[in-house]
């Protein structure tokens, strides 16, 4: 009898777990996340906004001053060699690029010693590089704190997870796992904040590191034509 009823009761936890739908995994979204993520957050993703915003504005100025008409030197040097010195500044001066103003100011020293015009022109190339790079360092400085934002918010957060369950003696595992990977979110973001700055960083630097080689080579080619002989 005792046999038949436990075959009985097995047959039926069989049939209750049968029929008992699985529990599906809890699915983890991103806004939860951020939310779960505590105070840490907000000052993160202004960091992820001002991030963005520097590169987008940054990029767009650079890539604008980085545009130079391939026969502009060539222009310059025609108009120089025939004696049609005003024509060239006026060409120079409604460039409206790095370059441009550059050359402008070396026409402007024309009678000059080289050394003389040569020491103007560096001076523009400098400032005009110095232009470009506003605001620039500011990414270097997000790719260096995002990270740091991040930790503190994570050690913060583990510090109030074990004095809640200090407080409240609750030792199960799910409620320690639970509060470890939500106070780790923070240092996860803080991370790739940090990452997408300092590329942005280099990204925009090796532009401007482009500019900086195109004004040199038109500084040589404009002390070139100036020591050519006019026609």
């Amino acid at each position: 009898m005792d046999f038949f009823l436990l075959q009985v009761k097995s047959a039926v936890d069989t049939l209750t777990k049968a029929t008992t739908p699985p529990v599906a995994p809890k699915q983890l979204h991103l806004i939860d996340l951020i939310i779960s993520a505590g105070w840490i957050m907000i000052p993160l993703l202004l960091l992820s906004a001002l991030t963005v915003y520097v590169f987008a504005e940054r990029w767009m100025a650079i890539k604008k001053a980085a545009q130079v008409d391939d026969n502009f030197m060539n222009i310059i040097r025609d108009n120089i060699l025939s004696g049609n010195v005003t024509a060239a500044r006026n060409f120079a001066r409604n460039t409206n690029n790095p370059v441009g103003r550059m050359i402008d100011k070396g026409i402007q020293r024309i009678g000059k010693p080289i050394d003389a015009i040569n020491f103007s022109m560096e001076n523009v190339a400098e400032l005009e590089l110095f232009k470009l790079q506003r605001n620039v360092n500011a990414l270097s400085i997000v790719s260096k704190i995002a990270p740091i934002f991040g930790f503190v918010g994570t050690l913060v957060g583990l510090m109030q997870l074990f004095f809640n369950i200090n407080a409240t003696g609750d030792y199960e595992l799910s409620t320690i796992a639970g509060g470890i990977y939500t106070k780790l979110i923070s240092s996860i973001a803080g991370l790739v904040i940090g990452l997408i700055a300092y590329l942005f960083h280099n990204i925009l630097e090796s532009q401007i590191d482009k500019i900086a080689n195109k004004l040199e080579a038109a500084a040589a080619d404009f002390l070139d034509v100036l020591q050519e002989p006019t026609r």
